[in-house]
């Protein structure tokens, strides 16, 4: 009997504070209820939207770059989250975490290499590629 009146006087505490949230939640529920603006737009009803009107349809294309670019994130990103676990179980790893992570660097780097010669981290068109574009160009003169 002694037990259940010690478990009541530990959890009464939680329980009051639960009542105060809910009702705090339903105070400022009601209140921006009663107190809120209400709207009739024709785009208030439309999904993810928030009143704005649509422009368009939300399927849109993406080049394949931004997807190459996407990867190249998601490889660095995990390797900076095995290197950093390394460098925090160095002292235990010793020599051998040493190698293990020297080699999963250069495997990177010839990763990074790959993809920088196929054309992966291209951004935008080759400088020389447009100054070539442009000799061929028809030249207008200009008569005064």
């Amino acid at each position: 009997m002694d037990g259940t009146n010690s478990n009541i006087e530990q959890l009464w505490p939680t329980l009051v504070y639960g009542a105060i949230v809910l009702s705090l939640v339903g105070a400022m529920l009601g209140l921006s209820y009663l107190l809120g603006q209400r709207h009739k737009e024709r785009a208030r009803g439309e999904p993810y939207e928030s009143g704005i009107l649509n422009t368009g349809t939300a399927s849109l294309r993406f080049s394949s770059q931004f997807y190459l670019i996407a990867m190249l994130f998601v490889i660095f990103d995990v390797e900076t989250m095995f290197i950093i676990s390394w460098a925090i179980a160095f002292n235990e790893l010793g020599w051998y975490g040493y190698v293990g992570v020297m080699v999963f660097i250069i495997l990177l780097v010839v990763v990074l290499i790959y993809e920088w010669r196929n054309g992966a981290l291209d951004f935008g068109p080759d400088g020389k590629k447009i100054i070539e574009a442009y000799k061929k160009l028809p030249q207008k003169t200009i008569r005064v």
